[in-house]
């Protein structure tokens, strides 16, 4: 497989699982069934692109940069469908990571 392609798997998998994580508050304790199903569907395929990109992307940088943009994107999805804005430390915060997702894909290096 190609970088591009695992790239293009763990973006599907960061859209997967912040559309799935989003979800949750929606199943109201998975009490809403069809929304339950899909939240369950949509992190299921999102752990599917997760592996097929770290056949490629070294394991950690993989969950780094999910995990980072996951939490950046729910954080976003908060602030607008229910006006969860974060305080200034919180904000400082998703720059960080933000920050530490870019380090890790252009400046980070795996020795052999």
């Amino acid at each position: 497989m190609k970088l591009i392609v695992a790239y293009f798997f763990l973006f599907s998998g960061i859209v997967l699982g912040s559309t799935a994580n989003s979800l949750l508050k929606l199943t109201e304790g998975f009490t809403k069934p069809l929304l339950s199903i899909f939240c369950s569907v949509f992190i299921i395929l999102a752990i599917y692109c997760l592996s097929k990109a770290m056949t490629v992307i070294p394991a950690g940088f993989t969950y780094a940069t999910y995990g980072g943009l996951t939490i950046t994107a729910v954080t976003l999805f908060g602030m607008f469908k229910y006006n969860q804005v974060p305080n200034v430390y919180g904000i400082i915060g998703l720059l960080f990571i933000i920050v530490g997702v870019i380090l890790v894909n252009y400046f980070g290096r795996i020795s052999s």
